[in-house]
């Protein structure tokens, strides 16, 4: 016996891995937010996962810088990147005399973040993003249009009830500066994007600590609590005759954003304006998203972003405005796995599953390869094992179909279709067989 020591076979805490019947549904789902994505027109992009540390840190904020995963590389200081964004800005910045704007693209991988691993949260997960970059301006149809990209998507996922939530920093920003604590803006709105995680007495709490006094923080609170139809919330937000100027822009930017979306015609059930709504990312300039499952609201957002005025600026003397979204694949997928959301029986790609009988490996492989030419998943069991082996390992995979290719199939230029599902066979002939499949599989 080899007395050597093994190494324990892991992976590191905070990144995920998945079985295979895991990773299959996993694809799917990330391949139909890219055709959602295509659908309206966006470009696909993929950037370096590596960049230098001073692009990534220009403007990421305390936050963010802290949870960098950052290092050496001879006298190169650099950074794997946290979201998809700021790399978004630095290629635009770089190639934007060779782009057609408005540039719309999307990017979907991997991002990596050094937080405290705990149930949901990940070090290492996919991003979906989508945004449109602007050069000079950005009309905020836009907005509304990564409002809808994201209800097409969401739509298409089919995971239940959802809703994207609308606000606008500026609205925040402008109250909080007539509140009279304009210097104290930043540590507010990074509260007000803790408030649904950390309740309202937490909220409250902490807003004192900040030296806030009681009638400050009872007028934020209830401005926070608005929870009334968009048109009905813009008439609040008017009412209350706030006279600071970025105040009044955020408010007639959301107006706008919400006139567009009514021309989009996106059911109300699936959108709202929600005043506490912040993001905590330093970069956002007006317009803030964040999505969330109606049923399951302890998971929290499950999609967010806004619009980055500014954000190109460390890169570019150039006005290059953007608007957009991410959705967080990885935690999605994660917290619908732990509520058996997630439809899991198939453990292959494959459709049919083909099983020689007899020396007839050769029509079989021919077999095979004509039905994927027409886009049909099949697999050939090429090892010698008896028929009942061979239907046991079809039933473990969870294939549709197995094609049996006996002496007498060979003979009939056939072959004998099992329905896995239903037990019932049919004798196809091979110059009917792809029909038959087609017609069968959808």
């Amino acid at each position: 016996m080899n007395n050597k020591n093994l190494i324990k076979p892991s992976i590191l805490p905070g990144f995920m891995e998945l079985m295979p019947n895991e990773q299959l549904v996993f694809n799917s789902m990330l391949r139909t937010i890219q055709e959602s994505y295509e659908l309206f027109g966006f470009v696909p992009l993929d950037t370096p996962i590596i960049e230098r540390a001073e692009v990534l840190l220009a403007k990421a904020g305390s936050e963010a810088t802290k949870q960098t995963y950052r290092f050496k590389k001879g006298d190169t200081d650099q950074a794997l990147r946290f979201d998809l964004t700021v790399p978004l800005a630095r290629y635009v910045s770089q190639h934007f005399r060779d782009l057609i704007f408005p540039f719309r693209r999307y990017q979907i991988g991997k991002v990596y973040r050094g937080e405290k691993p705990q149930k949901g949260r990940f070090r290492e997960f996919y991003q979906c993003d989508v945004d449109i970059i602007g050069k000079g301006n950005l009309d905020f149809v836009n907005d509304a249009e990564i409002l809808a990209v994201t209800y097409f998507t969401f739509n298409r996922l089919g995971i239940g009830k959802f809703c994207i939530k609308l606000n606008n920093r500026k609205i925040l920003s402008g109250f909080i500066e007539d509140l009279g604590i304009k210097e104290q803006v930043a540590d507010v709105m990074r509260l007000i994007d803790k408030l649904e995680k950390v309740g309202k007495e937490v909220f409250i709490k902490e807003l004192k600590n900040l030296n806030i006094n009681s009638d400050q923080v009872e007028v934020l609170t209830n401005l926070l609590t608005i929870h009334e139809d968009a048109s009905s919330t813009i008439k609040r937000l008017r009412e209350l005759k706030i006279e600071n100027n970025m105040f009044k822009d955020g408010v007639n930017e959301l107006e706008e954003v919400v006139q567009y979306i009514k021309y989009l015609d996106i059911p109300e059930t699936n959108w709202k304006i929600d005043l506490s709504v912040a993001r905590g990312l330093d970069y956002y300039t007006g317009t803030v998203y964040e999505t969330v499952l109606v049923d399951y609201p302890e998971l929290g957002a499950v999609c967010s972003g806004g619009r980055y005025d500014n954000l190109a600026e460390y890169y570019t003397e150039e006005k290059l405005p953007g608007v957009g979204i991410s959705l967080g694949l990885t935690r999605l997928f994660y917290q619908l796995n732990e509520l058996n959301l997630i439809d899991k029986h198939s453990l292959t790609p494959t459709k049919v599953l083909l099983l020689p009988l007899t020396e007839s490996l050769s029509e079989t492989f021919g077999i095979a390869t004509q039905l994927r030419l027409r886009s049909i998943p099949t697999e050939v069991y090429a090892h010698q094992a008896s028929l009942t082996k061979k239907l046991e390992y079809s039933n473990k995979l969870g294939v549709e179909y197995a094609g049996i290719i006996g002496e007498k199939e060979l003979k009939e230029s056939s072959i004998t279709l099992k329905n896995m599902k239903t037990g019932e066979q049919s004798n196809i002939k091979q110059k009917d067989l792809v029909t038959f499949l087609k017609t069968k599989l959808g």
